[in-house]
């Protein structure tokens, strides 16, 4: 879930230079476009699909455990309401950008409260990459020992470097990512987003590979399949149990796209909120069925032995099956080329909060993209799993940036001359934003 955050005001000319400008080289343009004379290209359907990409993310690897300890009625009351709720936040912001003309969420920030506005949503923003790159080195760590495994055919490991995670994330990290963070762009948007597009095929793939309704325990002797009448492979329609907390979370960062709303309603072609609206609603419904068959599809196979991050729960069936040994390396090249995409955005919006004055230099290009990979190798490798990364980051910058951000700025940007205090829109709002304050707090405790 990257972030193609685009500041086009003029003020800013002087600070986006180089590396603070677009990390995406397009050395056709003449000149630097502003938001409003941007001439958008981009294709109605075109846009729907940049947008699922912008939804879809290891997020979904994670639906099938959240619909574990939630049954299978509570998950789609959640997920319904969640993607119901995202939908109406872009509402909102598309509202606020077209009544100020800003189509950048950190820019909304500011004009709603200022530089401590523009900082906050720079801030959650970053987390919320931060947390997107930890995931997928997350995946990577406990992916490709299992690749290298059934390559090496290797059935009882006994302390191997080369199938240590920790090792393995740490060797990616500086023998492939490291390299493609440190160019100075990426290149042409449509190379980058051929990287980005993979992701969501591999990852649904991975998802998909069940057919049978059966509960899979591991043993020391390999694979047990239990027998379909035990009471381990009946389907819960509701269930509640201590890790049940965990699924908003999840949920949340599942659906963060609000950030990637506003650059792509400035690509649409013949740009309206009403058209870029339908675009919103097209793409969260299109992936709030994938999310709903990737989770039961996850679930039903292994109802109650299904693991927070999914891919690696089908390690329990054979590890050695052509299939399954052939979606984990296409998602771990997918996830593993994702890294660098989502790393300029976070380095580009820690160069303006930091360093908004300064022109590009390769000493400080180079330490922030090495101080982000360190620390992010740090989080995958002290994480005790996954679902530590999905329930921070979808405690606290996930709603942040779908929920309570596009409300406070609509009721801080939209004049009461349009819209009063107390018009029904406004009261909406307002009723919605303390309850899911105070949900977020309680999501820490």
């Amino acid at each position: 879930m990257c972030v193609f955050s685009t500041d086009r005001t003029p003020g800013n000319v002087e600070a986006n230079l180089a590396e603070s400008s677009e990390f995406l080289s397009n050395a056709d343009d003449k000149k630097t476009p502003h938001f409003t004379d941007f001439e958008g290209k981009t294709s109605f359907g075109m846009s729907v699909f940049n947008l699922g990409n912008a939804i879809m993310g290891s997020g979904i690897l994670g639906l099938a455990y959240a619909m574990a300890n939630t049954g299978i009625v509570l998950f789609v009351i959640l997920l319904t309401v969640i993607a119901g709720l995202s939908a109406y936040s872009i509402h909102l912001l598309l509202k606020s950008s077209g009544v100020v003309g800003i189509r950048a969420y950190e820019q909304l920030g500011f004009r709603a409260f200022g530089t401590p506005g523009k900082m906050a949503a720079g801030i959650a923003i970053t987390l919320q990459n931060i947390g997107a790159m930890s995931s997928y080195l997350y995946i990577v760590k406990y992916e490709f020992p299992l690749v290298i495994q059934a390559f090496l055919k290797v059935d009882n490991p006994s302390g191997e470097w080369y199938l240590n995670g920790n090792y393995l994330v740490v060797i990616v990290s500086c023998s492939v990512i490291l390299p493609l963070a440190l160019m100075k762009q990426l290149g042409k948007s449509s190379q980058t987003d051929s990287y980005i597009k993979l992701h969501t095929p591999l990852i649904l793939f991975a998802t998909s590979l069940t057919s049978v309704n059966t509960s899979v325990a591991a043993n020391a002797g390999g694979v047990q399949m239990t027998p379909g009448g035990d009471p381990a492979c009946i389907p819960r329609l509701f269930n509640l149990n201590s890790q049940t907390a965990y699924t908003v979370p999840i949920l949340a960062f599942a659906f963060v796209c609000h950030p990637e709303v506003l650059p792509i309603y400035t690509e649409l072609r013949n740009p309206t909120k009403t058209k870029m609206q339908h675009v919103s609603n097209i793409s969260i419904g299109v992936m709030y069925i994938m999310y709903l068959l990737a989770a039961l599809f996850g679930y039903l196979t292994f109802v109650d032995k299904v693991e927070a991050e999914l891919l690696h729960t089908y390690s329990r069936i054979d590890p050695y099956d052509t299939l399954i040994l052939c979606v984990r390396v296409a998602v771990l090249t997918a996830v593993t080329l994702t890294v660098p995409i989502v790393l300029f955005p976070v380095r580009r919006a820690i160069q303006q909060l930091f360093f908004p004055n300064k022109t590009f230099w390769w000493p400080r290009h180079i330490a922030i993209a090495v101080t982000l990979l360190s620390l992010i190798n740090l989080l995958v490798i002290f994480a005790p799993n996954i679902l530590g990364i999905f329930g921070v980051i979808g405690a606290t910058s996930a709603p942040c940036l779908i929920f309570i951000f596009p409300a406070v700025f609509y009721i801080r940007i939209v004049p009461k001359e349009e819209e009063p205090l107390r018009s029904a829109p406004k009261i909406i709002v307002t009723f919605f934003l303390p309850p899911l304050c105070v949900f977020l707090l309680l999501q820490w405790h």
